[in-house]
């Protein structure tokens, strides 16, 4: 009588979880760091210029940071699982197609998605999006947010728009 009860119960409170959370809006982020070189500069202006503007970021010997990358998905809870998507597999392709791409590399020279770009924490914040966005949906969600910390002080955010 009681183990009936208690699937009686367990059976009635998924039902309400799904009530209550199909129509929510979740929103989950996966923390991943990488360290990478770069130069922000332009080819087309002398080194002057370049300093003039960039200042010590454009040093022609390249500078480095430890980056902190957020990749924030959203998508409603699947009532079978109780979760967006499944953790382990967002991890997998945000590791797969940015950072195994950028993590001790030079972001000018070697990173296929940032080829041709003025390498700024806000250009690398939209590349990003772009590498991560089909396959985000492909498991089920929808990339919310993209936030990069460059250093302590400073961190961009990218919503895709």
């Amino acid at each position: 009588m009681f183990e009936l009860n208690i699937k009686k119960l367990n059976k009635t409170a998924q039902i309400l979880f799904y009530k209550q959370n199909k129509d929510t809006m979740i929103y989950v982020t996966r923390r991943e760091r990488f360290s990478s070189a770069h130069r922000l500069f332009r080819q087309d202006w002398d080194d002057e210029k370049n300093l003039s503007i960039f200042g010590n970021c454009s040093h022609p010997n390249w500078h480095g940071h430890n980056y902190v990358l957020w990749v924030t998905i959203k998508g409603k809870v699947n009532p079978e699982t109780g979760f967006v998507v499944n953790l382990k597999e967002l991890s997998k392709i945000i590791h797969e197609q940015v950072i195994s791409k950028v993590d001790h590399r030079n972001l000018n020279l070697d990173v296929d998605f940032l080829q041709g770009k003025i390498i700024s924490t806000e250009t690398l914040a939209v590349a990003i999006w772009n590498q991560l966005e089909a396959s985000v949906r492909q498991i089920g969600a929808e990339l919310h947010k993209i936030k990069i910390e460059e250093t302590e002080n400073n961190y961009i955010e990218y919503f895709g728009e």
